[in-house]
């Protein structure tokens, strides 16, 4: 089949973190190993050793750069409900959520996970699922005296301020964060100043690699229905249990206590993480490797293109959220 990626104005591949670009690109590549012809639509300086790439023109009709011998398109957003005009058949991948409210989704959307569909009145979704083999081999024996924070930390839905609460009152352990710095002058905060805690910025390769592979665990306590959060999968692989709260994704990718461990009370966390040693690394590295890799992720998509071809709708109705998730931080406490 050939296939168009609609990355639109994101560029691949990633360089540093880059979530959805991240996802895109490991699904084409694995696509083009089941022996489907991929082409990527993406913003000008993208570039693919695997797939043709063609440069997103965002004054351009988004159809007006559909090759012609394109057989179907991924769109991985909702390009302000013009999609359903596509003139090859097509599905749409929701990555987060509507900044409106009242939004109504294509009926052939797919979301991240069964929660993130549920809160659109949606039943269709597909786990995101990331190529193993690009990242270092992990060190399952090995453990250091720090935990992890992965995230936009100048999100506050991310709640870095309670990954570092939960973290600064034992005199044992350390935090290192992944994805911030120690102030914040957009909202006007400084985080800390604990010698405890460790900032990296946005780091992506092997030097992120390396702080996961050596952690006890991924502090991750979202006050919102996180959609998917590649850092949980990504962490797991390394070996690092997850200490989070039970919102959105979480209850899915952390459905047993042999990966982590799920409260919205900081207590309970905290308690947790005094406890964080009696994780396998090895039963969440497997666990996490087995149901989360790029492969998985792309035969699912497959599934779901048949579908469309046979001309059936992926939801029953057009989606709709009819709360925005940022607007209200959930329980902390």
């Amino acid at each position: 089949m050939k296939i168009l990626i609609v990355a639109g104005g994101a560029k691949i591949p990633a360089l540093k973190y880059g979530g959805t670009e991240r996802v895109i690109w490991y699904l084409g590549k694995e696509l083009v190993k089941l022996g489907h012809q991929v082409t990527y639509l993406a913003a000008k300086g993208s570039f693919c050793d695997f797939a043709r790439v063609i440069y997103f023109e965002k004054n351009k009709s988004i159809f007006a750069q559909i090759p012609p011998e394109i057989e179907f398109v991924h769109f991985n957003e909702q390009l302000e409900n013009l999609v359903e005009h596509s003139p090859v058949p097509y599905l749409v991948t929701i990555h987060g959520y509507a900044s409106k409210k009242e939004t109504l989704f294509d009926q052939n959307s797919v979301f991240v996970s069964r929660k993130h569909a549920q809160l659109h009145a949606a039943e269709s979704f597909v786990y995101n699922g990331l190529d193993w083999s690009d990242y270092s081999k992990p060190d399952l024996l090995a453990r250091e005296n720090y935990f992890h924070f992965l995230g936009k930390a100048s999100w506050p839905v991310k709640n870095v301020e309670g990954a570092i609460e939960l973290i600064k009152d034992n005199k044992f352990q350390q935090l290192k964060v992944i994805g911030g710095s120690r102030f914040n002058f957009n909202r006007k905060i400084r985080l800390t100043f604990s010698r405890k805690v460790q900032f990296y910025g946005m780091l992506g390769g092997r030097a992120k690699d390396e702080l996961l592979k050596y952690s006890k665990g991924l502090i991750f306590p979202v006050r919102w229905p996180e959609p998917f959060g590649l850092a949980i999968i990504e962490s797991l692989y390394f070996g690092a249990p997850v200490f989070a709260t039970p919102y959105g994704s979480l209850t899915e990718i952390i459905k047993s206590k042999e990966y982590g461990f799920l409260s919205y009370k900081k207590a309970e966390l905290k308690q947790a993480l005094l406890e964080a040693e009696s994780y396998s690394p090895q039963i969440c590295h497997e666990y996490a490797r087995e149901n989360f890799n790029s492969k998985k992720m792309a035969l699912a998509y497959l599934e779901k293109y048949q579908l469309v071809l046979r001309k059936e709708k992926l939801n029953q109705k057009k989606p709709q959220l009819k709360e925005i998730p940022k607007e209200n931080l959930l329980d902390w406490v």
